[in-house]
C-alpha cells in the first residue's frame, strides 16, 4: 500500500546477523541489536553462533535464549553451531536435541574442511528435517588474505582471498546436499563462479538456496580504501563478480539479500584493511540503499526487493506470512551518518551515501512497536541496557 511517498510492506526479515550476547555485548547485544532492527523495518533476524559460549547444547542455547526472551524487540532467532565450540572440526553437536530448539545448524566464519564430517552433519540435519546454513571457506586457500585477490591488492601490496576459496567448498557442499538430500543455504555469496554453481544445482533439483549482501551489489574493488569499514569476509570482489550478483538477484538464482551484520568496537576497526576485524553493519542501511541504488535505478522492481528482504527468507525458515508490516517513507532523502546508528556498532563502508527511504513505522505480530523517524518505542526498555 502507497500513500504520499509512503508504503507498508511485510516487514523485512534477515537471515544472517551478528548480535554478539552472550559474550561480547561491547559489540552488539540483543537488546540494542533488535532496538536497530526494529527502527529499520524488520520483524525477524537469525543470529549466527559466534558467541560466547556457543549454542552446542541445550545449556549453551539457553543463555542466548533467557537474554533474547528478556530484551528482544523482535523475533530473534538463534542458529546452533554444527560443531563443539563452534570449532569447525572434531565432534558434532547433538543435532537431534538442538533440532527442534534452533532454526538450523551453521558455524558461521568456520568453513567445515573435512568432507566426512560435513556429510555426516548433513546426514543428521536432513533426517532432523532441519536446515544446514553454511559459510564457505577453503582455508588452504586463504593464505593470510584479508580483501579481495585482484588489481587493488596487487597495486597496493596487500594478501588476497582468492575466489577459489569461497566456490570450491560451494561446489562440495552441493554435491553433498545432492548425495544427503539436506536443505542447504549458502551464506553471503560474493564471486560469479558461486552464482554460476547454485543457478545450475537449482536447475538440476538440489535443495539449495543462498544469501547475498547489499555491500556485495552495490560495491566493488576499485571503490576501495585504506580503511577497516572496507574489510569483510568474503571481501568486497571484482566488478565482473559484482555484475553476476546482480544478475543472480534479478533472475532468482539469489534467493536472499541478508546483512551480515557485524558489528564490532571502534578500536577494532581503527586498524586499516589488514589488521582490522572481519565485519561491517549493515542492518540500518540495507533497505534504504537498495532502494536508492537498484529500485530507484529500474535495476530492481519494488517487488522483488520485498520478495529478496522478506518474503523468501520467510518461505525458507518456515515463518509465516503474519501480521509484521513495515510503513517507509520512500520520499524522505538523507545521508547515512553512523553517529545516528541505533546498534553499537559505526563501521560501514556507505557513510556519506545519500539514500531515500526510512522507516516510520513497524508492526510487529499485529502491535505498533516503533513509529516516526525518530525510532519512538512503543514497548520496552528504553533508558539504557538492563545489566
Amino acid at each position: 500500500m502507497s500513500l504520499l511517498g509512503h508504503i507498508r510492506i511485510p516487514a523485512l526479515v534477515d537471515l544472517h546477523v551478528h548480535f554478539r550476547e552472550p559474550g561480547y555485548a561491547y559489540k552488539e547485544s540483543i537488546l540494542s541489536g533488535s532496538r536497530a532492527a526494529m527502527c529499520a523495518g524488520y520483524s525477524d533476524v537469525f543470529t549466527m553462533p559466534n558467541v560466547l559460549p556457543a549454542p552446542d547444547s541445550l545449556e549453551h542455547l539457553s543463555a542466548q535464549t533467557t537474554i533474547i526472551a528478556r530484551d528482544s524487540h523482535i523475533g530473534v532467532h538463534p542458529y546452533a553451531s554444527i560443531t563443539l565450540c563452534q570449532k569447525g572440526e572434531g565432534e558434532l553437536v547433538n543435532i537431534e536435541e538442538l533440532s527442534s530448539h534452533v532454526a538450523g545448524f551453521s558455524d558461521d566464519g568456520r568453513g567445515i574442511q573435512d568432507e566426512g564430517l560435513m556429510r555426516e552433519a548433513m546426514e543428521r540435519i536432513a533426517a532432523a528435517g532441519s536446515i544446514i546454513v553454511e559459510h564457505c571457506e577453503v582455508n588452504s586457500l586463504l593464505r593470510g588474505g584479508y580483501i579481495h585477490d585482484g588489481a587493488y591488492a596487487r597495486a597496493h601490496g596487500h594478501r588476497g582471498i582468492c575466489s577459489e576459496s569461497e566456490w570450491r567448498e560451494i561446489e562440495r557442499n552441493i554435491r553433498l546436499s545432492e548425495e544427503t538430500g539436506c536443505r542447504l543455504h549458502v551464506c553471503h555469496i560474493s564471486t560469479k563462479e558461486s552464482v554460476a554453481l547454485i543457478r545450475d544445482a537449482k536447475a538440476s533439483g538440489i535443495p539449495v538456496t543462498c544469501e547475498t549482501a547489499p555491500h556485495y551489489l552495490l560495491l566493488n574493488e576499485r571503490m576501495l580504501q585504506e580503511d577497516g569499514a572496507w574489510k569483510m569476509n568474503p571481501p568486497i570482489r571484482s566488478v565482473a563478480d559484482q555484475m553476476a550478483l546482480l544478475a543472480g538477484v534479478q533472475d532468482g538464482t539469489i534467493d536472499v539479500i541478508a546483512t551480515d551484520h557485524a558489528p564490532h568496537s571502534a578500536e577494532e576497526k581503527s586498524r586499516g584493511l589488514e589488521k582490522s576485524a572481519f565485519g561491517i553493519v549493515g542492518i540500518e542501511t540495507a533497505f534504504p540503499l537498495l532502494y536508492t541504488y537498484l529500485v530507484r535505478t529500474d535495476m530492481l522492481t519494488m517487488e522483488r526487493l520485498i520478495e529478496l528482504m522478506s518474503v523468501r527468507g520467510r518461505e525458507i525458515m518456515g515463518l509465516p506470512m503474519d501480521e509484521s508490516w513495515a510503513t517507509f517513507d520512500l520520499d524522505e532523502r538523507y545521508t547515512i551518518d553512523p553517529a545516528q546508528f541505533v546498534s553499537k556498532g559505526h563501521s560501514t563502508p556507505f557513510a556519506g551515501w545519500e539514500v531515500y527511504g526510512r522507516c516510520v513505522k513497524n508492526e510487529f505480530r499485529g502491535n505498533v512497536v516503533f513509529e516516526n523517524s525518530q525510532c519512538t518505542i512503543h514497548n520496552s526498555q528504553l533508558e539504557g541496557e538492563k545489566r
